[in-house]
């Protein structure tokens, strides 16, 4: 397995425990990161890695580019990839997970590929313009299968490339569409509030998110109605928390109603912490409030309306954010403002509410959202119909 991005290594993990199901022997190369997802899902990592504070997204912004080649990023990569090239001989097959990058590797390894691109789609622009030379590399006959994110993606590169292209699900949906029971408590409303995974972006739009709750207007739906739960990665731990909200006027306290976890008070407003419970927080949620990449994702592929909060990045910028809604389609939601308005705040309260009361009555929002999940993520299932496809590579 090669990847290179934190979303990039899920979608990896998923795949290879399908592999490991069918009895391959499978190890994984991230490309970016500690490969975290790979550990939990206990697939072997090959060499030592390391964490960047741009979560390998610094071209998103110069200050991002800047970051990477001051932390050593580049050369980090370039150590990475040589590390490849020696140990592709002892594998029948490399499985590509992401963009050109380790798409580049696997064609220089001279080994036979699988590819899952899942970091590109002509949802963006209606025709993908691959970077060069990916078109070159993925038209070689040693790469075998090439998988696609989804179905306009799979017919427009099948034209492009003159090769069969396959769109069979993404493997990151596959947790979220399982049929298993969220054990959130039931509530009338439900805002859910995903500030990312990456430190230490994440914690800046924390704060904020929560900035976006003290403006919620009190009259078009009680406070109470709302349980508002936000999802927080464990590295961020109480103390950090207590750190962050020092200078406002927010406080941690236990959670009464849930034994073990805390929330956030402020006057009348109570947010929910959710330690690792990403998967939950978007089962239940009517309306997601995001600051995430592969979460936002989920959200739509279960169907659920996303309201967007631009930030400061490196990941979640203005730039991020468009490409985004143009990914996902109509179902994502952003007020018009950029991250230097004071009023965007207040606006994106506002449209959080509506959006809440839409999620209950609406129904043709409901429609909007079912058949934006079906055509820009596809069913459940994924993971397992390539892991199969890419056996019969290997018999």
């Amino acid at each position: 397995m090669v990847s290179n991005g934190h979303g990039e290594d899920l979608s990896g993990s998923i795949l290879a425990v399908s592999l490991k199901r069918l009895g391959h022997q499978v190890e994984a190369l991230p490309l970016v990161g500690k490969g975290n997802s790979y550990v939990k899902a206990g697939i072997e990592t090959i060499g030592s890695s390391r964490d960047f504070s741009t979560g390998g997204l610094g071209y998103t912004s110069i200050r991002g580019r800047f970051t990477e080649l001051m932390q050593g990023q580049i050369f980090y990569l370039i150590k990475r990839l040589l590390r490849l090239i020696r140990v592709a001989k002892y594998y029948d097959l490399l499985l590509v997970v992401g963009d050109i990058v380790p798409v580049c590797a696997a064609w220089l390894s001279r080994r036979p590929v699988a590819t899952y691109l899942v970091a590109y789609s002509s949802h963006y622009e209606g025709l993908l313009r691959l970077p060069w030379p990916c078109s070159f590399f993925l038209k070689n006959d040693r790469f075998l299968a090439i998988y696609s994110r989804d179905q306009l993606t799979a017919e427009d590169l099948t034209q492009q490339l003159r090769k069969r292209v396959l769109f069979l699900g993404n493997p990151f949906m596959d947790p979220v569409l399982s049929p298993k029971e969220s054990l959130m408590p039931l509530s009338e409303f439900r805002l859910g509030l995903l500030p990312g995974s990456r430190i230490p972006e994440l914690e800046e739009n924390l704060l904020l998110i929560l900035r976006v709750i003290e403006c919620l207007p009190k009259g078009k739906i009680q406070l109470k109605k709302i349980s508002f739960d936000m999802a927080l990665v464990e590295a961020v731990d109480d103390d950090r928390v207590q750190e962050l909200i020092a200078d406002t006027e927010w406080r941690l306290i236990d959670n009464e109603s849930n034994f073990g976890l805390k929330k956030l008070v402020n006057g009348h407003y109570q947010v929910n912490i959710q330690r690792n419970s990403f998967i939950d927080v978007l089962k239940s949620s009517d309306v997601l409030l995001s600051m995430a990449g592969t979460a936002t994702e989920q959200a739509i592929g279960l169907a659920k309306p996303v309201l967007q909060l631009v930030g400061s990045g490196p990941q979640f910028t203005n730039k991020f954010a468009e490409a985004q809604r143009r990914l996902l389609g109509p179902t994502v939601f952003c007020v018009d403002s950029d991250c230097f308005d004071p009023e965007r705040f207040t606006r994106t309260a506002e449209l959080a509410i509506s959006l809440l009361l839409r999620s209950k009555s609406d129904t043709s929002l409901k429609s909007q959202c079912q058949q934006q999940a079906n055509r820009r993520l596809g069913p459940l299932g994924g993971a397992e119909k390539m892991a199969y496809g890419i056996t019969n590579l290997l018999t």
